[in-house]
């Protein structure tokens, strides 16, 4: 009897973003960072390239990834693998999960296909998958899950064409402190509301989007100089941007201004914002502010984006 292969394992990493969350999708810059945390996919040789779908999916859910997975077995080349996942990565918060999924199937369906899954060719089937997930998505977080690497992210607006990312590097090291606060509303209906807005009054909000992608580039300045006191203070003006489109609400306030307490340098919701969802704190030692808000309750963890790392 042949030895039997042994399993295939690929990950795709979550992501947050540092500075230009929504005016990215308007075609100015965004800093994007992975997290440590993220999904793992797992394959097992099969009789037909298939996808073992979670058990607590809805029945929407389940046709969605079905159809997303379906895409990225069509970019490989459709591997005899059958694919399960695994994630640690808190979901639907604004994080990047479907990306992190995306990216973790398209690894390892490019390694069942035999074929070496560089960031460029995961980030390509991946952008497939997040297609089905997102309909015109910016291309920001795929991207950064396949690069694994702090990106200054840019793409053409109203086109369905993937941006560009250029990798930043950092001479310090970059931690953040990612909590969780309130219930998240839909991304659908937050991104649609601000489109409404920005529709309705083109020329103030065109305004508040350049600013932010300004404050994205000093701040990618910022995190290549070392600067680091520089980058928190851009993640405040940020976070004064993204109050003024309408898209932070008194939790996510709270919990911004609870990190400043703790220490961090800058802190602002990362995500689609709305009622509810993620907000990252940029601290120079985490451990003491996950510590406390662990001990109120508070759902958080901590990940280094970039820059050396301890031995």
């Amino acid at each position: 009897m042949a030895p039997r292969a042994p399993p295939l394992t690929a990950f795709g990493a979550g992501k947050v973003i540092l500075l230009g969350e929504h005016s990215v999708v308007y075609g100015h810059p965004a800093l994007a960072g992975p997290l440590s945390q993220g999904v793992t996919a797992r394959g097992v040789p099969a009789k037909r390239c298939q996808l073992s779908l979670p058990a607590h999916l809805s029945r929407a859910q389940r046709a969605q990834l079905t159809a997303a997975f379906a895409r990225a077995a069509e970019a490989t080349g459709s591997p005899l693998v059958k694919v399960s996942l695994e994630a640690d990565l808190p979901l639907a918060v604004g994080l990047g999960s479907s990306a992190a999924l995306s990216v973790a199937c398209a690894r390892l369906l490019l390694k069942a296909a035999g074929k070496e899954p560089t960031p460029k060719e995961a980030a390509r089937v991946a952008w497939a998958m997040e297609q089905e997930f997102h309909g015109t998505p910016s291309g920001v977080d795929h991207t950064t899950s396949a690069e694994e690497r702090l990106v200054l992210y840019r793409r053409k607006p109203a086109t369905d064409t993937l941006g560009t990312g250029r990798v930043v590097g950092s001479p310090r090291p970059l931690h953040v402190v990612v909590a969780l606060a309130g219930e998240r509303s839909p991304t659908k209906a937050t991104v649609g509301a601000l489109r409404a807005r920005q529709a309705r009054w083109p020329e103030r909000y065109q305004r508040l989007f350049k600013e932010m992608g300004r404050v994205a580039s000093e701040g990618a300045k910022a995190v290549e100089a070392g600067d680091l006191e520089a980058l928190g203070d851009a993640m405040n003006v940020n976070q004064g941007l993204l109050a003024a489109l309408g898209l932070s609400s008194p939790p996510l306030e709270e919990m911004v201004y609870r990190l400043r307490e703790l220490g961090a340098l800058g802190a602002k919701l990362t995500g689609a914002g709305g009622d509810g969802g993620a907000v990252i704190g940029l601290f120079l030692e985490p451990a003491p502010a996950v510590k406390q808000l662990t001990a109120l309750g508070v759902r958080c963890f901590s990940s280094q984006l970039a820059g050396p790392r301890a031995l």
